[in-house]
């Protein structure tokens, strides 16, 4: 092999492999050691303050009769005062029993309005419409299987007393998971990608996205996604780092959510969170450069990167095998062994799942190369040209099942 094309292949290699091992585990460490000894903002309305600001809630839902109800009661079973909250429910032309759970608790609570949609709009369009109706100074957007506890309005408003804050996300959390799905698997990543996101705001004010699941916005900093944009949630967090306002994760904004136990569904979940996320790649490219900027290395280290693992494990993969086929030694072939046995894992672990055998290490390496699968999907889809933005919910309860 030609010097030249060895070194190539070598950096091709090892590049790739720092650039993973970057994303997943230098900038958590990283992250976690300039957090320490700092404080998340202070400038905050004390509970019960009159002075905190009225709320409007948007929601867009499809087919939710399985949630809507506890999702309605468990907002307003709140600490926030009730006569400065709008709730303001958007049906996607639900074909359940959605539009009548969510008609009949509006008699209950008047503070609820609802729009029924009488076709398929799709997410950005129903809560854009629901925004030009809403006039409160703070925005919370919420997800139908994410349920409030008492704390969380207030937990999400009150650093609002800050004029340099946009954007507040919660903390959403699930305790139950089954050792046969993918939910414990999921739960981790919820809990790991919180504490990112809370260590972001503490060092840079630049919390990296918000989960779409629940997070509020400061009204004067909310720019709408593009009708044919996939991931609102995320266009509207990075537009207000973009307008130079900071972004915080609040731990203490706790919410509950019925994560994903069905690797099929969160897969499916994730291609099409994929597409909207390389949609968001382009509209926020400014926010890449100059990459040593606090907002910038966050965006590269915590997303970007990530988005890109897909690729850069198939750059190692090709890199490895031209070592090995041009006489490389050792290391590099069991190195490439490694590598091609590492995918054929979710065989064996489907294998065992059938067996009822379901080891927690196992589910972790399938959950891992299952999730850039779905990364890989999303990107093709991208490339060829998002075709619609209606969306399918996430069977729930798939826990309890």
């Amino acid at each position: 092999m030609p010097p030249l094309v060895e070194a190539v292949a070598a950096a091709g290699l090892w590049g790739g492999l720092g650039l993973v091992a970057h994303t997943y585990v230098l900038f958590p460490v990283l992250l976690s050691r300039l957090a320490r000894g700092r404080h998340q903002n202070r400038e905050v309305y004390a509970p019960g303050s009159p002075e905190l600001p009225r709320v409007d809630i948007l929601l867009a839902v499809y087919n939710e009769e399985q949630v809507i109800e506890e999702k309605i009661r468990s907002t307003f079973a709140t600490t926030y005062p009730l006569e400065k909250l709008t709730f303001y429910i958007g049906s996607d032309n639900s074909s359940d029993r959605t539009n009548a759970l969510v008609e009949q608790l509006a008699r209950q609570y008047p503070q609820l309005q609802f729009r029924p949609f009488g076709q398929r709009t799709g997410k950005p369009g129903v809560i854009e419409a629901l925004s030009q109706q809403a006039t409160a100074p703070v925005l919370v957007l919420t997800d139908a299987n994410v349920f409030f506890t008492p704390d969380t309005l207030y937990e999400l408003v009150k650093h609002f007393r800050n004029p340099a804050i946009g954007q507040v996300g919660g903390n959403i959390l699930n305790p139950d998971h089954r050792k046969e799905g993918i939910s414990g698997q999921e739960k981790a990543y919820l809990e790991r990608e919180n504490l990112i996101k809370y260590q972001e705001g503490v060092v840079w004010g630049s919390m990296i996205g918000a989960f779409g699941g629940c997070f509020a916005v400061r009204r004067s900093c909310y720019h709408p996604a593009p009708a044919s944009f996939i991931v609102d949630d995320f266009f509207i967090s990075m537009a207000v780092l973009q307008d130079g306002f900071q972004a915080l994760n609040e731990l203490a904004a706790v919410c509950h959510e019925d994560v994903s136990d069905k690797l099929p569904e969160e897969f499916r979940r994730k291609a099409r969170i994929s597409a909207g996320n390389f949609q968001n790649l382009v509209a926020f490219r400014r926010l890449l450069w100059p990459p040593w900027r606090g907002v910038s290395f966050a965006y590269w280290s915590h997303k970007v990167l990530r988005w890109l693992t897909p690729l850069l494990l198939l750059l190692m993969l090709l890199c490895n095998a031209l070592l090995v086929l041009r006489g490389a030694g050792w290391f590099y072939q069991l190195l490439l062994a490694g590598q091609l046995a590492a995918p054929a894992l979710l065989l064996f672990d489907g294998a065992l799942h059938r067996l009822g055998v379901h080891l927690r290490l196992l589910r972790f390496i399938t959950h891992f190369y299952s999730m850039n699968g779905a990364l890989l999907l999303g990107l093709w889809r991208f490339l060829g040209g998002v075709k619609t933005t209606v969306w399918e919910p996430t069977q729930r309860f798939q826990h309890k099942r």
